[in-house]
C-alpha cells in the first residue's frame, strides 16, 4: 500500500491541473482569446477538452498497458506542446506546463515503481 500513496498524490495532482484546465476551458471565456493569442485555431478547444478527458479515464481505470503507455506518451506531447506554445506566446505562462510535465513524470515513474519495473527506457533486443 506504501508504493501506491506517491502514485496517487502525483495523479491526482496531475488530474486536479487537466481537470481545471477543463473547467476553464468551458466556464471561462477569455480561455478562448488566450488560446488563439498563443496561435491555436478556437475549434481545436472542444476536441483538446475530451481527448484530455478521455486520457484522464484511461489513465485512472486502464488496466491495459499499452493503453497505460500511450496515454502517459499522449499527455506528454500535450504538455510538451504547450511550453512550446507558451515560448512563442506575447504573456507566456512557463509554470503550468514546467508544473504539468513534472506531475505528469513523477506519476509515471510511481507507476512503474508500484508495477516492480526499475527500467524506463525501452529494452534493446541485443
Amino acid at each position: 500500500m506504501k508504493k501506491r500513496i506517491p502514485f496517487y498524490i502525483a495523479t491526482g495532482l496531475l488530474t486536479l491541473m487537466v481537470l481545471a484546465t477543463i473547467a476553464n476551458a468551458i466556464f471561462n471565456p477569455e480561455f478562448a482569446n488566450r488560446f488563439s493569442d498563443i496561435g491555436y485555431p478556437t475549434y481545436l478547444i472542444i476536441p483538446l477538452m475530451i481527448t484530455k478527458a478521455i486520457g484522464l479515464l484511461a489513465l485512472w481505470l486502464s488496466k491495459n498497458t499499452r493503453i497505460l503507455e500511450w496515454t502517459y506518451s499522449g499527455f506528454c506531447f500535450l504538455f510538451l506542446l504547450a511550453f512550446l506554445a507558451e515560448v512563442n506566446a506575447s504573456n507566456p505562462d512557463y509554470f503550468s506546463p514546467v508544473i504539468a510535465l513534472l506531475l505528469l513524470f513523477l506519476s509515471y515513474r510511481f507507476k512503474q515503481q508500484r508495477d516492480g519495473k526499475r527500467e524506463i527506457a525501452l529494452e534493446s533486443n541485443s
